[in-house]
């Protein structure tokens, strides 16, 4: 309920003592992300007047506000206040100055563009498109939110859980009087997701009420709150390895390290966490780390699960293209289904800042002369090439330099061919290649590093590469791939059979700017090795890809160590579903195309193989799938460099603040379960879960234990999957979290919990213990 509407209820002098008790609530928040005092904070929570606009004809002004909790933005709706009249700023990808969403430029005029601004929210959820009173106004808005949210990201887990209990107390404060009663304490534990009888409530009620005042206040609270967040599992593990008085000394911490966490580390690095980490100013003049410092260290990066070595840049990237997975989007222009839903400029600036690496672009005739992408012979909707192509400039390299290929499905007229060649040149300048790199033929792929910045054509065209040293002409071409036989056939029922119009001129001033990309059809392996060049590239449809993997593992590996493969999903997943990506990465494939508006397993298995490596969008590939001396078959595992045997050792130790599901029902906990799986060789895949815990989503503990044997390590992810258990349907999902078995840390450590569209759930988290050993 809104600081607004509970105004209402109360006397003036009431309503004067809540809005100081907001204020100073604000200000703790503020506090708590670095931004005390902040006149841009103070602006925010003030709020004020902007227009919201839909379209041309449905704008109104509506007041805004950041509300006291510092996460939220309360909105006026046009008559009276809703329950859903806030957002919280976790659901929002970013904030985006001027007249930089599709809805502005189309709905404004271009005078307005410095009163602009846009809220671009995570997932489907629609922009929030805004007009400022002035341009000083509009870039006020756009620098407070953008600050605030830079606060909150930088927020570790620990602070991150301080926040998030400290607001829902202050939200289970019903009456704002600064204190809790029995019946504000149970709604306040149903708040953060666990549910206790009513004895054990008053139990914990009466042990924190020292006063014997009937509630609690002050110290009181703050007992409470140790009492509510006290971790067993980490005293534990403390007072194990703090030999020196009950403390932990930097050599008690070395200790830690090299055994528990088996870090090749000196006593130097111990001194230096305890320096970063310790709060406690005596402890840390001591070179000791207290019990809070030891927390704040497992709860930052190098406490996690995923190696921070990994986390930058570390790989190779003067390797040749074909020699790293490239991530990739099918149909990227498409925001939901194949059949009629929207396409929009949004779904690529949204896969771009994922660090998708290769885009697709459906492209037809349009009219007035221009081009325009959407999937052919659906009712998807239409947007203009030009502006995907404006769009894809502005965006390509903001998450990542690397290379960014756009995959063209040509379906054009010459004279619009020429058109598209035309807004490339002209839009993407410089950066689009147009010629192969060097002075000579080249032999093989140029690397990521050396196509920094630069954009790649894929399509059909002339030899280009043999063109580039000798003027060829233009010529008809099979503009069909095999991605649109399906569309065809469907064309055929309706119309007489005419093979002609299979093919089209191919314009030479689109054919030319194809560089190291060109589209060709795959017959078989052998064929390929005999009759294309290195730059001959084929696409396969999901199930021939998927056969060749499994009947064909060894030959398609080398087959991807001369040449660029590329993997769509079916004709059939009409829905915009995807397939599995982990045996196409086996088999070496690049450009393994998924349906990036479509949340699940396989985008989260896509999400974990980028994560590493600066999350640039390219991952190189182990040498035994580059290495022609290679005899590495996926499904059949003989000897070889790649069979490196591990045990891998996985305790499901505890959870922390895990979200509700049905928040609708305060009622509703959650009973939460693991799931810890492997995907990588047939050999390796396989699934464990712990039991489920009833009725406890803020500190379940299992204390579960699986083993798993690991054959081939550099191609195995582990997924961590935590669902609320259900016995008469099917489980919800509260989290996950995956990554590269390669990129796993030994030892304690916490795991981040994600969405299902991959986004930080900021105050949840596992507690595990990991330990990988080498198999006999």
């Amino acid at each position: 309920m809104s600081c607004v509407r509970k105004l209402r209820k109360r006397t003036k002098s009431q309503e004067l003592v809540y809005q100081e008790q907001c204020k100073i609530v604000a200000q703790e928040n503020g506090k708590r992300i670095g931004l005390e005092e902040d006149p841009d904070l103070q602006f925010l929570l003030k709020g004020g007047d902007l227009v919201k606009v839909k379209s041309r004809s449905w704008r109104k002004t509506r007041y805004f506000r950041l509300n006291e909790d510092c996460k939220t933005v309360w909105q006026q709706t046009s008559k009276r206040f809703k329950k859903d009249s806030s957002f919280s700023l976790e659901d929002i990808d970013s904030v985006r100055y001027g007249r930089q969403t599709e809805g502005l430029q189309k709905y404004t005029d271009s005078l307005a563009d410095d009163r602009c601004f846009s809220i671009v929210f995570k997932g489907r959820r629609k922009n929030l498109d805004l007009i400022a009173s002035s341009k000083e106004e509009a870039k006020r808005w756009v620098s407070g939110l953008e600050k605030i949210m830079t606060g909150m990201h930088s927020l570790n887990r620990q602070q991150n859980s301080e926040h998030w209990i400290y607001n829902c107390m202050r939200k289970a404060d019903k009456n704002a009087d600064n204190k809790m009663s029995l019946k504000e304490l149970k709604h306040f534990l149903r708040q953060i997701n666990i549910e206790v009888d009513d004895s054990y409530a008053e139990m914990l009620f009466k042990k924190c009420d020292t006063s014997n005042s009937g509630t609690l206040e002050g110290s009181e609270i703050k007992h409470f709150y140790d009492l509510l967040t006290y971790r067993e599992e980490i005293d534990v593990i403390y007072e194990k390895y703090a030999s020196t008085n009950g403390q932990m000394s930097s050599g008690d911490l070395l200790n830690f390290l090299q055994n528990e966490q088996r870090e090749p580390v000196s006593l130097e690095s111990a001194k230096k966490l305890i320096e970063k980490y310790e709060v406690d100013e005596t402890a840390k003049q001591n070179k000791y780390m207290s019990k809070d410092g030891f927390l704040m260290y497992l709860n930052h990066e190098e406490g996690s699960i995923f190696n921070p070595a990994h986390k930058p840049i570390y790989q190779d990237m003067h390797q040749p293209l074909n020699h790293y997975l490239i991530s990739s989007s099918h149909n990227t222009y498409l925001m939901e289904d194949q059949l009629k839903g929207p396409s929009s400029t949004e779904a690529y600036i949204k896969a771009l800042m994922k660090s998708c690496r290769c885009v697709e672009l459906d492209c037809w005739d349009g009219a007035n002369g221009e081009p325009v992408i959407y999937h052919g012979h659906t009712l998807t909707s239409k947007v203009l090439f030009q502006d995907v192509i404006k769009a894809i400039k502005e965006y390509a390299f903001k998450t990542s330099q690397y290379p960014v290929i756009l995959s063209l499905e040509n379906h054009c007229s010459t004279e619009q061919q020429k058109i598209m060649a035309h807004h490339l040149t002209s839009i993407l300048g410089s950066a689009l290649l147009t010629q192969p790199l060097g002075h000579q033929m080249p032999k093989s792929f140029p690397g990521p590093e050396e196509l920094k910045g630069r954009f790649l054509i894929k399509g059909k065209c002339l030899n280009k590469l043999d063109a580039a040293f000798n003027n060829n002409t233009t010529e008809d071409v099979d503009s069909v791939s095999e991605e649109d036989e399906a569309a065809e056939l469907k064309e055929a029922e309706q119309k007489p059979k005419d093979k002609s119009s299979k093919k089209i001129k191919l314009a030479k001033e689109l054919s030319d700017l194809v560089i190291y990309c060109k589209s060709v059809h795959f017959s078989n392996f052998e064929h390929s090795r005999d009759n294309h060049a290195f730059y001959e590239m084929a696409s396969f449809k999901e199930s021939k890809a998927m056969n060749l993997a499994e009947n064909s593992g060894t030959a398609y590996i080398h087959h991807n160590m001369d040449k660029l493969s590329r993997i769509y999903p079916a004709g059939s997943r009409t829905d915009s579903s995807n397939y599995n990506p982990v045996p196409l990465w086996n088999a070496g494939c690049q450009i393994v195309a998924l349906n990036f508006q479509t949340p699940g397993k396989e985008m989260d298995l896509n999400q974990a193989r980028f994560l590493p490596n600066g999350k640039c969008g390219y991952i190189l590939k182990p040498e035994f799938q580059r290495d022609p001396a290679s005899q590495f078959d996926p499904k059949n595992l003989s000897v070889g460099p790649w069979l490196k045997k591990k045990n891998l050792h996985v305790m499901i130790i505890s959870a922390q603040q895990l979200p509700k599901i049905n928040k609708d029902k305060q009622k509703s906990i959650v009973d939460p379960q693991v799931r810890v799986e492997i995907y990588g060789v047939p050999a390796d895949n396989a699934s464990k879960q712990t039991h489920h815990i009833d009725n406890n989503g803020f500190n379940p503990m299992w204390n579960t234990k699986f083993q798993f044997t690991i054959y081939v390590p550099e191609l195995a992810l582990v997924r961590f999957v935590v669902e609320d258990y259900d016995a008469a349907s099917h489980n919800d999902l509260v989290g996950l979290y995956t990554l590269p078995f390669t990129s796993m840390q030994n030892g304690y450590r916490h795991v981040p919990l994600l969405t299902k569209r991959g986004n930080l759930i900021p105050s949840a988290g596992l507690f595990v213990h990991i330990m990988i050993l080498d198999a006999k």
